[in-house]
């Protein structure tokens, strides 16, 4: 019975350890999410309650990006000082990098700080995949 016990509360302790305080989001989703109005011949994201946050490296970024985004390495040590700086608490953090790992540990950074953070499940792989507009543009 002890046993059994130490179990349970072992997978209870799991299960809340593993929870996530962020909401991962499909292409489309995402999309909505950023987009205050989509001009379908430009493809122009914007939203004035979204700030879009590329956690990439420099180089990726620079090999194409969500219009509009903010670039902040999730590599960097300072990485959480950085989005303190650029990043307003009051607007919802829209977070993606190449496959959807390493913008899942951002957002779960930046939630445990304050921020609330919704993740492309995907990754930008999966925006292109799905036809979604990128630019080289700063």
């Amino acid at each position: 019975m002890k046993k059994i016990l130490t179990l349970l509360l072992a997978a209870l302790g799991l299960n809340t350890a593993c929870s996530q305080n962020f909401e991962n989001m499909e292409v489309k989703e995402f999309a909505e999410l950023i987009a205050d109005s989509i001009a379908c011949h430009t493809q122009t994201f914007r939203s004035e309650n979204v700030v879009i946050l590329d956690v990439r490296k420099a180089d990726e970024f620079a090999e194409g990006h969500i219009k509009g985004a903010i670039l902040i390495d999730q590599f960097q040590s300072d990485f959480v000082e950085q989005a303190k700086a650029k990043l307003p608490k009051d607007k919802t953090i829209a977070i993606y990098c190449r496959s959807g790992r390493r913008s899942a540990n951002a957002a779960g950074k930046l939630a445990d700080v304050g921020y609330k953070c919704v993740n492309l499940k995907g990754g930008i792989l999966a925006w292109k995949e799905a036809n979604m507009p990128v630019t080289k543009e700063e």
